[in-house]
C-alpha cells in the first residue's frame, strides 16, 4: 500500500513537471489583467463535473487576490445565469476533452450576446472543438489518469489546478498584491489574522 501511494505521488508530480510552458501563459494573463483590472470586467471561470469544481477554486482564488471572478455553471447559464456576462469580461474556461457540450454551447451563446468576450481555454486535447476560438490555449499535458480504469478525472485534475494557480500567482505579481490587499478581502480565520500582521509589518 504505502509504495502504491507513492508511485501514485509520483506519476502526478511528474505529470505536472510536465505541464506545456509557452507564450500562452503570458497572453492568458494579459487578457485578464486587461479586461479586468483595465476596463473593469470581471473573469468568469466555468468547467463541468469535476473540471468544473477546479474551476470553483480558481475562481474563489482569483477574486481572494485582488482579481474579481466569478463561477457560472455552463448548465445554469442556459436557465438565465448567463446574464452575469457583461461586455468587458472575460471567460476562462476547463474542458479535458475540449469538447464537453456545456462548455461548447456555453461559447456559442456567449458569442450570441458579447461577440467580442475573449476566452482562455485549460484542455489536455490541443485538437478539440474548443481549441479553434480560444483567444489563449493552456494544454495541461494530457497525461494518464492515476485511476486504475483510467476514467475518474484525478491526474487531470491535478494539472488544471497546478495551472491556475499559476495564473493567480502570476496576477498577484502583475498588479502587485500585497498583504494589506489581501486582508482587506480574507477577514476571518487564520489566514485573515495572518495576513493583517503581516501588513503591519
Amino acid at each position: 500500500m504505502i509504495n502504491e501511494v507513492k508511485s501514485i505521488f509520483a506519476r502526478e508530480a511528474e505529470a505536472v513537471k510536465n505541464i506545456p510552458v509557452d507564450a500562452n501563459f503570458e497572453a492568458a494573463v494579459d487578457l485578464i489583467y486587461t479586461h479586468v483590472h483595465k476596463k473593469g470586467g470581471k473573469l468568469v471561470v466555468s468547467g463541468m463535473g469535476k473540471a468544473g469544481q477546479i474551476a470553483q477554486n480558481i475562481a474563489t482564488t482569483f477574486s481572494s487576490t485582488g482579481t474579481p471572478s466569478v463561477f457560472l455553471h455552463p448548465s445554469d447559464a442556459q436557465h438565465g445565469d448567463l446574464g452575469i456576462l457583461a461586455a468587458n469580461d472575460v471567460l476562462l474556461l476547463t474542458s479535458n476533452s475540449g469538447r464537453t457540450r456545456e462548455i461548447v454551447e456555453l461559447v456559442l451563446l456567449t458569442r450570441r450576446l458579447y461577440p467580442q468576450i475573449p476566452f482562455i481555454l485549460i484542455t489536455g486535447n490541443p485538437d478539440g472543438e474548443l481549441v479553434k476560438a480560444a483567444s489563449a490555449l493552456l494544454l495541461t499535458g494530457n497525461p494518464d489518469e492515476v485511476c486504475p480504469l483510467g476514467l475518474t478525472p484525478s491526474t487531470s485534475t491535478t494539472v488544471m489546478t497546478v495551472i491556475g494557480d499559476a495564473l493567480v500567482v502570476s496576477m498577484m505579481k502583475k498588479i502587485g498584491f500585497t498583504c494589506d490587499d489581501y486582508s482587506k478581502r480574507h477577514h476571518g480565520g487564520y489566514l485573515g489574522e495572518k495576513s493583517r500582521g503581516l501588513s503591519t509589518l
